[in-house]
């Protein structure tokens, strides 16, 4: 093929980022008030400070305010949930994420579930969850519904289509898998225990890389003229997918960095305005 299409994530964000301006403004205007993000990071894990600082950055871009709350990495899960239900009701605070990984000895699910739905941005509770499955959905996933939001924009088709997802993680693979049902795909989920992998990815018409593991996708498993959606990010700017090899084969693809990775933020972002617009009673 060697013309593929590159599904530009940076350039969509930049674009759907002044739409946001201008949103904002609008709140500003009727409520008096700026739309705030209050991010939660639990101890200094050198990679989560990097996403928080570069989401504080997309939240000032686009004419929000951010809130960073700092928790000592020794935090129990009770701390962190009174924190949660704080924020749950600042009533000047619109979107509430809490930054993942979180150290171990804290329960994730329990922190998640005790956001506001209201406020769940990431869509990261089994409201969140349960919606999206249900075709109900309030706020998607922030990846997941990125990805969905890009396939969009580059008017790839998704109905009829044989999707494969490699990775059935639960802010990843699983939403991800019911948005494309959504859109009336046919959706298989891989993982670590499925059998025949190479064969199954061959069948795909998009194939989506989220397992965390760098070039794990060869290009000898996609067929031609497939679609390929890299949601992996690893030290040193690499996929889960060998993007360098595939190029030739397919029709489309994400580039890492600036696929997968602008989306998810603007997304993000995005769902905060709209809970701030539902807040203010903006249509």
């Amino acid at each position: 093929m060697g013309n593929a299409l590159i599904l530009d994530g940076t350039a969509y964000a930049k674009e759907i980022n002044e739409d946001l301006i201008k949103r904002v403004e609008i709140i500003k205007q009727k409520s008096g008030e700026i739309p705030v993000l209050a991010t939660i990071l639990v101890g200094e894990d050198p990679a989560s400070v990097v996403y928080v600082k570069m989401k504080g950055n997309a939240c000032k871009r686009a004419g929000l305010e951010s809130m960073k709350v700092i928790l000592p990495v020794n935090s129990k899960t009770g701390e962190v949930i009174e924190k949660i239900k704080d924020l749950n009701e600042n009533k000047t605070v619109h979107g509430i994420l809490l930054q993942h990984p979180v150290p171990k000895q804290i329960d994730e699910v329990k922190c998640f579930n005790s956001i506001d739905p209201a406020k769940d941005v990431d869509g990261v509770t089994y409201v969140s969850f349960a919606r999206t499955a249900m075709n109900e959905m309030e706020y998607g996933s922030a990846t997941p519904l990125g990805i969905i939001k890009l396939l969009e924009k580059y008017n790839i088709q998704i109905e009829g289509k044989e999707a494969v997802i490699v990775g059935r993680g639960p802010i990843l693979g699983k939403p991800l898998a019911m948005m494309l049902l959504n859109k009336n795909a046919t959706v298989t989920i891989c993982h670590s225990k499925t059998r025949n992998l190479a064969d199954i990815i061959k069948r795909a018409d998009i194939v989506v890389g989220a397992v965390g593991k760098p070039k794990f996708i060869k290009a000898e498993y996609i067929k031609k003229g497939a679609v390929v959606i890299d949601a992996g990010y690893n030290p040193g700017n690499i996929g889960d997918t060998d993007l360098e090899n595939i190029k030739e084969i397919v029709s489309a693809y994400t580039p890492v960095p600036g696929g997968v990775g602008p989306m998810t933020i603007i997304t993000l972002i995005e769902q905060t305005v709209k809970s701030a617009e539902k807040f203010y009673n903006i249509k």
